[in-house]
């Protein structure tokens, strides 16, 4: 008899633990599907509506299937001359579902003082820029423009926090409008990484 009791308490401790083991792995389960669909819920460029230099708005949906390369721009800056080089790959490949989207911006030494106005014309008389460029905007501190909240933020664009560091950092979006790359400001565009990118390799 006190066998069987035995027998009989074993078992029911058995057939608990197995229950208590069966509900902390779905709840585990459930915990990891949860942190998932958190850290994979990446935004894209395609949200976002800004003004360009002359006031327009520019709708980034109607880039969808296209690669973006976005830069923050300045005229008073020892890089300035990119301009020239964002000019030439943006002729080059415009044809072949590619764009350059320029953010001038006054964060790093005050290089970028200019009205819209101002901009547009220094670019165009000096560069002769077609590419889009947009209204003058802030990149860094607390009073940064959103979508470069989504460029700089892993939380955000599911690659990768940065930090702008000068002007003429690029930013490599893919034709899903996802963040695929950080390229340093004193990269030219021309450089193979870009280009090579460009072209899918």
């Amino acid at each position: 008899m006190k066998k069987l009791a035995t027998l009989t308490f074993g078992l029911i401790l058995l057939w608990s633990c197995q229950n208590n083991a069966q509900s902390s792995t779905a709840t585990a389960i459930t915990n990891y599907n949860e942190n998932m669909n958190t850290d994979t819920k990446v935004e894209t460029i395609y949200q976002f509506r800004v003004k360009d230099l002359y006031g327009k708005e520019f709708d980034f949906a109607t880039l969808k299937g296209k690669k973006i390369l976005i830069v923050n721009t300045a005229s008073e800056c020892g890089l300035t001359p990119q301009y020239k080089d964002l000019e030439a790959i943006y002729e080059k490949y415009k044809d072949r579902n590619f764009v350059v989207v320029g953010f001038p911006a006054n964060n790093f030494g005050s290089q970028e003082p200019g009205s819209n106005e101002e901009i547009a014309k220094f670019c165009k008389s000096n560069y002769g820029v077609t590419f889009p460029m947009m209204s003058k905007v802030s990149v860094k501190g607390k009073d940064m423009t959103e979508i470069y909240q989504f460029l700089t933020q892993k939380g955000k664009n599911g690659l990768q926090d940065s930090e702008v560091e000068w002007n003429f950092q690029k930013y490599l979006i893919n034709e899903e409008g996802q963040l695929v790359k950080v390229i340093s400001p004193r990269v030219l565009p021309t450089d193979d990484e870009i280009v090579g990118w460009i072209n899918g390799k």
